[in-house]
């Protein structure tokens, strides 16, 4: 009889110390709850905007912003390494790596000479435009640029869009120095926009072409570059200055029908383009011979000179280059034209240009930085590209970017740094004040074939291929950009992926994907029941995550008509299961995790949720909000709404805390 007193106070003890716990859990959770509530102010706009230009502009080493730089003169060096990266590896370059970027530069050179002057050509400037952008923009990117393998200067879409825009608004035959004029000025436009959008860190502009869009761009435009190639190849005199394919072909077939091409132009364009592209191949398949494609197109212009000149065959209808205006880059100030009609056309051009040209610039830098082990930043690149075509458009050079082909011919001659691009340069230069002269009689089917030589590295089949199998949407915009550019005009083109592409972003944000979460077994982790079906529900709590990151004006409505329709079906499934016990749901948990930021639309339909499920008896608790979501609840007087007591720093805190109250019962699913 003695023993039940004892294992009664065993009883009240172990009740004691189960309801000490429990306080504790509830504490603890308060406690965090607190920590999230309490959380300091997030930076406003203004200091966010000033930041970003102070990350961009300053060296961005976590070191030194722990120590307060109180030197004037420390602060300025910050300022110069951070606009010119040189000023960091340059103290360290070695010799070993000045001669594998002297052989690399010059390689590099051997296939930026001839391609810089059929570049020029499409872009219907004379031959030395072509040279003066090989020279000026690639030093500007070495002082400031941080890709070590990319190659700088003029290439086929960025020419082709040039021409194409800019001869709508004035005719380059009619009058060339119009036409130039406004290509410097386009120039100097597309540098201003390059700067700002890397100083404010505007890189999500350039990320509206996205990879999708660049792969349908890219293999339309080398069609159309391809087409308008055949005005060098047949020699052909008169050609349209439209870039679809439909007018491109009548142009020809109207030079066929009324014999206005000269064969042997052909003939020369043909076996030399054979040659290249056997050279192309043969580098492809054996590494050790990487340098013959990249030494070929050279090796063509001198040798079809040399015919020509022997031959005298510009005399039986070969068309030849003439006069290139040799020396230094002049001074292209007094060109720039910011008055008249055109000013806007030309700005706007300039905007296309500087996104076409940032967007191949940044993706072939970023892709053979990820080859190296080192990280390209973006809005810097944006800064240095924007710096370089300010400068050379005050020094007559037209908009330059990374090239794909000459980049990948620098790494394949094992650049170190970007020294090979200022190897390159000086080896323009010299080619400018010395062997302009000797280049009288090389014929422009060359150039054509060299131009044609370069186009099927940017159709790549295999990618779009891939893009439809993964996403279908974004296979749709590659097919958008690459049919407007081939039947209609880059900027259709352009205009028809873009759409497509905001077309699928306001999709998703406008009807975002709202998920009932259940806890995985034997863990503590919530889970969407939909992708993990061995995930159990908590009767009479129900856990939802809102999959977007904005809870704004276009999805406010959406999202709170979503949530209560979940809570209905909840409600009459639960009911069907468990006729006899009329259990409802009781709480509502949001998973707030995945949403960045909310405005006053979305505030005002949480509180128009809120009151109609209280409105049920059913409490609405919320979790996991971001530094955004609950700095602007609090400003919007929600939290005092739902009660302190009802944010939580996790969903098994909320969950524990629904459970610790008695709000629901646990009851497995199974």
């Amino acid at each position: 009889m003695g023993s039940l007193p004892t294992e009664a106070l065993r009883s009240v003890e172990e009740q004691q110390q189960q309801q000490q716990q429990v306080d504790m859990e509830d504490s603890s959770r308060a406690e965090r709850a607190e920590w999230l509530l309490n959380s300091p102010d997030p930076p406003s706009l203004w200091q966010e905007l000033v930041g970003s230009i102070r990350e961009t502009v300053f060296h961005g080493n976590k070191k030194n912003k722990k120590k307060k730089q109180t030197s004037s003169r420390g602060a300025a060096f910050s300022f110069l390494k951070g606009l010119f990266p040189i000023l960091n590896w340059g103290r360290y370059y070695k010799a070993s790596k000045f001669k594998r970027d002297l052989m690399a530069g010059l390689t590099l050179a051997s296939l930026s000479i001839p391609q810089s002057i059929g570049y020029a050509n499409l872009a219907k400037l004379d031959p030395q435009y072509g040279l003066y952008t090989s020279f000026v923009p690639p030093l500007i990117y070495a002082l400031m640029g941080s890709s070590r393998e990319i190659a700088i200067g003029p290439v086929a879409v960025v020419s082709m869009l040039l021409s194409s825009l800019i001869q709508k608004i004035e005719d380059p035959v009619a009058d060339p120095i119009a036409y130039r004029k406004l290509v410097f000025t386009v120039t100097f436009f597309a540098g201003i926009f390059q700067f700002v959008f890397g100083m404010f860190r505007l890189g999500f502009l350039v990320d509206f072409l996205s990879h999708a869009v660049v792969v349908g761009f890219m293999a339309g435009a080398a069609i159309v570059i391809g087409l308008q190639q055949l005005k060098g190849l047949l020699g052909i005199s008169h050609f349209t200055t439209k870039t679809d394919v439909v007018s491109v072909l009548e142009s020809v077939f109207t030079s066929f029908h009324h014999a206005q091409w000269y064969p042997l132009n052909f003939v020369l364009g043909c076996s030399f383009l054979i040659f290249l592209l056997a050279a192309r191949f043969i580098g492809r398949r054996n590494k050790r011979f990487f340098w013959l494609p990249a030494i070929a197109p050279l090796i063509s212009v001198i040798l079809s000179t040399f015919i020509v000149y022997i031959t005298k065959a510009d005399r039986h209808g070969v068309k030849i280059i003439k006069h290139i205006k040799g020396g230094l880059n002049p001074s292209s100030v007094h060109e720039l034209q910011f008055k008249g009609p055109l000013l806007g056309q030309t700005a706007k051009i300039g905007l296309i240009t500087a996104i076409v040209a940032l967007t191949e610039a940044i993706a072939v830098g970023r892709s053979f930085a990820s080859i190296k082990g080192y990280h390209l930043d973006g809005n810097k690149e944006m800064v240095a590209m924007g710096f370089m075509n300010i400068a050379g458009s005050l020094t007559s050079c037209y908009v330059a970017t990374g090239s794909f082909s000459r980049t990948a011919v620098n790494f394949s001659a094992g650049c170190e740094t970007v020294v090979s691009n200022i190897v390159m340069a000086v080896t323009v230069l010299l080619s400018l004040i010395m062997f302009t002269r000797l280049l009288y009689y090389t014929p422009v089917a060359i150039l054509a074939s060299i131009i044609l030589s370069a186009l099927p590295g940017l159709i790549d089949i295999n990618e779009a291929i891939h893009i439809y199998k993964v996403d279908k949407l974004d296979f749709l915009a590659c097919i958008g950009a690459f049919l407007g550019v081939l039947f209609a005009s880059v900027e259709i083109g352009l205009l028809a992926a873009v759409s497509i592409s905001f077309a699928k972003i306001l999709f998703n944000a406008v009807r975002p994907s709202i998920e009932i979460l259940g806890r995985l077994p034997r863990t503590d982790t919530f889970c969407e029941i939909s992708q993990y079906p061995m995930a159990i529900k908590t009767q009479s709590v129900l856990t939802i995550r809102i999959n977007s990151a904005l809870f704004c004006f276009v999805n406010a409505n959406f999202i709170r008509e979503r949530i209560h329709r979940c809570v209905t079906e909840e409600e009459e499934n639960e009911d069907e299961f468990q006729e006899t016990t009329k259990r409802t749901i009781q709480a509502v948990i949001l998973d707030m995790s995945s949403v960045m930021n909310i405005d006053t639309s979305g505030i005002v339909a949480l509180e128009e949720l809120h009151r109609k499920l209280a409105s049920n008896g059913i409490e609405l608790t919320m979790a996991s909000p971001r530094w955004q979501v609950i700095h602007k609840l609090k400003l919007g007087k929600f939290i005092d709404t739902i009660g302190k007591g009802c944010v939580f720093l996790t969903v098994g805190e909320a969950m524990d805390a629904c459970l610790a109250c008695k709000i629901a019962v646990i009851s497995s699913s199974y």
